[in-house]
């Protein structure tokens, strides 16, 4: 293997290997915009809801 072909490998391993890290970055950061403490939030008719 020349030491082109070694340069062209290792480079198209970090464009690949920083694609990765970025996809799980946003990835990450979409789930986390969601709030911890949301609840079901109010209920449509109105009504009061019944408990057992």
């Amino acid at each position: 293997m020349t030491d082109e072909t070694k340069k062209k490998l290792i480079a198209a391993g970090a464009a690949i290997g920083s694609a990765a890290v970025a996809a799980a970055l946003l990835y990450a950061s979409k789930r986390r915009k969601k709030p911890d403490n949301a609840g079901p939030g109010p209920i449509p008719s109105g009504e009061n809801p019944e408990t057992d």
